[in-house]
């Protein structure tokens, strides 16, 4: 059976696989297709393109948007976007600049709880990646201020600890919209992570629906199998296409793998051929 993987992260946001060793390490688990979404960035697809020429892989350009929704934290997945389109690249451009000033200032914060960081060498020590928090508990734990990534976000950079500052974030309602600008077809990501009542993720399923949401991500590398049934039941209520990827980070997140998630997940190609179909059916290509 044919296999693919559509939630897929690198260096160049919070990854340990460089987009070239994410395709060879893809052919190697024998995905027929791997679609690299790092966070609020494009810049690993030349290389991931660049790798897989004339191998037996399709790479599909994507990306994965960090929105908010009533105070909480929302992904949604890009798939098939017109990453070189003018208006898109403008968008990350502003996007990664509103970043860079919230790093700086939380780099100031640290310095002033004992940490001895800069915003110039943190990019030095992850170089070409999106910084996310995940790099700064990297840093602390790496640098011995803290015994564990997860001490880094209690104490330091978590949503309530001292030295975090929230950074501008687009409604997800705008990232479907900027996705279907950019020809790609929009997904919202592992909804069950989220912790909502059915109620309330119904409620952003039907207007994320309105504003033209495609597709749930159903398939899924922590799900059991009632979460799945329920994300499942929950796209065909509102006519959505399936989605399905581990959301690999390599050793971010340990035991975690590409393709098969903890052991047990399957994404079959039928899923990623009805969801070529219906980006030509909406956008024509």
């Amino acid at each position: 059976m044919k296999i693919v993987d559509l939630h897929v992260h690198s260096t160049k946001s919070d990854g340990s696989f460089t987009p070239s060793e994410l395709v060879e390490y893809g052919i190697k688990k024998g995905l027929s297709a791997l679609a690299l979404t790092d966070h609020d960035t494009t810049e690993g697809l030349e290389e991931a393109f660049l790798a897989a020429k004339g191998k037996d892989i399709e790479i599909i350009p994507g990306i994965e948007f960090s929105t908010e929704y009533q105070g909480k934290d929302i992904h949604v997945l890009g798939l098939y976007i017109d990453y070189e389109g003018e208006e898109f690249r403008k968008y990350l451009r502003d996007f990664q600049e509103s970043r860079n000033i919230r790093n700086e200032k939380m780099c100031r914060k640290l310095e002033e709880h004992g940490i001895h960081i800069s915003y110039e060498g943190l990019k030095e020590r992850f170089p070409g990646a999106v910084l996310t928090r995940a790099h700064y508990a990297r840093f602390l734990w790496e640098e011995g201020y803290v015994s564990s990534m997860k001490e880094a976000f209690e104490r330091y950079i978590g949503d309530h600890a001292p030295c975090f500052l929230p950074r501008e974030k687009v409604t997800p309602a705008q990232a479907v919209e900027l996705i279907l600008r950019a020809k790609g077809v929009p997904i919202l990501a592992h909804p069950v992570l989220y912790r909502m009542s059915d109620e309330r993720l119904e409620k952003l399923v039907a207007e994320l629906k309105n504003a033209g949401l495609m597709g749930i991500e159903a398939v899924y590398s922590t799900y059991n199998s009632g979460e799945e049934r329920q994300m499942k039941k929950l796209a065909k209520k509102y006519e959505l296409l399936i989605s399905g990827g581990s959301d690999f980070h390599g050793a971010a997140k340990p035991g975690l793998d590409l393709a098969t998630g903890y052991g047990k997940l399957v994404i079959p190609y039928d899923i990623l051929e009805r969801i070529k179909e219906a980006k030509e059916e909406i956008h024509g290509i």
